[in-house]
């Protein structure tokens, strides 16, 4: 779990490894209240969606006996993941509709602030991602609880640390040409590049794994080029029999 949460927030980043959900990203870090506002949003409903997209993804869409519409009209290979984007795209709109509600109610300033952005979490690509990930990696619950949860907050600490260096740069000497969002796509492509350097990490359960498999595969060759060998072996040496009982037998002296 650990290894999982740390990837999702910086080997996997959503913002600097995947470049997902890059148009709120840019559109609202110019503040960090804001930044903070509209990163807590995205970690709400990312947390929120990947274990609920889950369930749905298991218990309504893949065929089997856990299927709950197909145990209703007793049809367990019912298969329903074509409906896998519309369900995840109203659910997530579900979350936001009940986010939206919730931030109005308790803090108009920051609703003001979002604006536009904050219905269109929905359609936050960063967060249809996370489920759609989630799905292919085959997690299970906890897990997908866990890389919702993990990627969510990288998401949130990306923007803030990308919000905080947006107000320092008004005081720096930014070329005219480069000001706004040039100077923007420029501190990001950096800060991705730094990221990167989180790729080299190594966690030891993985290579305990990854050695385990690798000698597993080893073995299993070596086992698929004896048994190869002894085919061959057995066919050759049945052929060679059957030719000898073949052959005509060699005529002896004196014989008409």
């Amino acid at each position: 779990m650990l290894e999982l949460a740390l990837k999702a927030i910086f080997i996997e980043n959503m913002i600097f490894a995947l470049f997902l959900g890059m148009c709120s990203y840019l559109a609202v870090s110019k503040k960090v209240d804001t930044s903070i506002g509209m990163g807590c949003a995205v970690w709400f409903v990312t947390t929120v969606t990947c274990p609920a997209s889950w369930l749905v993804s298991e218990y309504f869409l893949k065929p089997g006996p856990q299927n709950i519409i197909g145990s209703l009209f007793n049809k367990p290979d019912l298969d329903l993941t074509f409906l896998t984007f519309v369900s995840y795209i109203a659910l997530i709109a579900a979350m936001v509709q009940f986010l939206e509600m919730f931030i109005e109610k308790i803090s108009a300033k920051l609703y003001g602030s979002l604006g536009v952005f904050l219905p269109l979490i929905a359609v936050n690509c960063a967060i249809l991602g996370g489920s759609l990930m989630m799905n292919d990696k085959g997690f299970t619950f906890p897990e997908a609880a866990m890389f919702g949860f993990s990627g969510g907050f990288g998401w949130l600490m990306a923007i803030v640390v990308f919000a905080a260096i947006r107000e320092k740069m008004q005081y720096s000497n930014v070329p005219k040409g480069m000001r706004g969002l040039g100077i923007a796509f420029l501190t990001c492509g950096l800060m991705a590049m730094a990221f990167m350097g989180f790729m080299g990490i190594k966690f030891p359960e993985k290579k305990v794994s990854e050695s385990s498999s690798s000698e597993q595969v080893v073995i299993e060759q070596s086992a698929t080029v004896e048994l190869s060998a002894e085919k061959v072996a057995t066919e050759t040496t049945t052929k060679v029999e059957v030719a000898a009982e073949k052959a005509p037998e060699a005529p002896v002296a004196g014989d008409k």
